[in-house]
């Protein structure tokens, strides 16, 4: 049976029951991937045609994005001919994702209940700005956090909310010393910074979700990226606000960049914008067509900036967003 992918426009010969990861790999596609467990998301891709199986034999058909038949390749089973679409062949990562052993260096406060947390590893994490990986604080205790930095030194940046009675961030809170061992596992996550992109960016922020879109912005500038870059930084009222004098220096060493620090309640600072982080958006961008879009925050700002995008005409494949659902612990 044949399995077509595109936009590469490649016809491939293959046997029914071969895993779609596996036969992308042995024939040089280039396709991201990383945890190759169904964790990551990182070898997302699209069914145009034909039928899947999930591996555990079930048929896929249950969207990711209403109206797409997206699977992740190394989950999926091929049992027919089929035409996939693979995302971006120029941006693939291949970040293979390993576990490896953290040394606490220094734990301190940013705001009333977030704390920056940096980590050492004993060689460097390879992985792509924006990127997360899955943090063991302690038996039991594990939590998928983004890193804020690019990590070329060996150490990881994390912005962690305290959440009352949480018990992760509670043991990291009030139990977690410099020189405690933890564990990494990583790198996952689909939403990292496209390189070859060349036009505007537009990256949102709600609360602790700056650490990622600092590290897509450190990453950008670092590789001398000259794209326009707006960043919004939202937050709820101005003892959440934490970060704005790191994002103000880089804007004032980087003239593609323009920073919009937007205050929900109680904003009495006049280079601070007022009301929600989606109505400054809104307010700037009639029209978005040929940006993309980088969001991280609370679900429910994710989900709405999204919609919000995709109205002012940024296609949904070129917005990216790992969702990050409260786990309550």
């Amino acid at each position: 049976m044949e399995l077509v992918v595109s936009p590469i426009n490649r016809t491939l010969n293959v046997k029914a029951g071969a895993n779609l990861l596996d036969v992308l790999r042995q024939n040089d596609v280039p396709v991201s991937y990383s945890c190759m467990a169904g964790r990551c998301g990182t070898c997302r891709c699209k069914v145009l045609k034909g039928k899947v199986l999930e591996a555990g034999g079930h048929e896929s058909q249950t969207p990711m994005v209403t109206g797409d038949r997206f699977v992740l390749a190394c989950q999926t089973v091929l049992a027919e001919d089929c035409t996939i679409e693979i995302p971006e062949p120029d941006e693939v990562v291949v970040h293979p994702a390993r576990i490896a052993k953290a040394t606490v260096v220094a734990i301190e406060d940013l705001t009333h209940d977030v704390k920056r947390l940096l980590l050492q590893l004993p060689k460097p994490l390879s992985y792509s700005p924006g990127q997360y990986v899955q943090l063991q604080v302690g038996t039991g205790l594990v939590r998928p956090y983004s890193m804020a930095g690019v990590g070329a030194d060996g150490t990881l940046e994390f912005h962690i909310r305290i959440v009352p009675d949480g018990r992760c961030t509670q043991h990291i809170a009030k139990n977690l010393q410099p020189g405690a061992a933890l564990r990494v596992t990583g790198p996952l996550g689909t939403a990292y910074l496209r390189r070859n992109h060349a036009g505007p960016m537009i990256c949102i922020a709600g609360s602790t979700g700056l650490a990622p879109i600092l590290s897509i912005v450190r990453g950008a500038l670092a590789h001398g990226m000259t794209n326009p870059i707006h960043v919004y930084f939202g937050v709820r009222a101005p003892r959440d606000l934490y970060g704005e004098e790191w994002l103000r220096e880089l804007a004032a060493a980087h003239s593609n960049l323009k920073l919009h620090v937007v205050i929900t309640t109680g904003n009495e600072h006049p280079g601070r914008r007022s009301g929600l982080v989606t109505e400054a958006v809104a307010a700037d961008w009639a029209d978005a067509n040929g940006a993309r879009a980088y969001v991280c925050g609370p679900p429910a700002m994710v989900e709405a900036t999204t919609l919000l995008l995709q109205q002012r005409g940024v296609p949904r494949d070129h917005i990216y967003a790992d969702a990050f659902y409260p786990t309550g612990t």
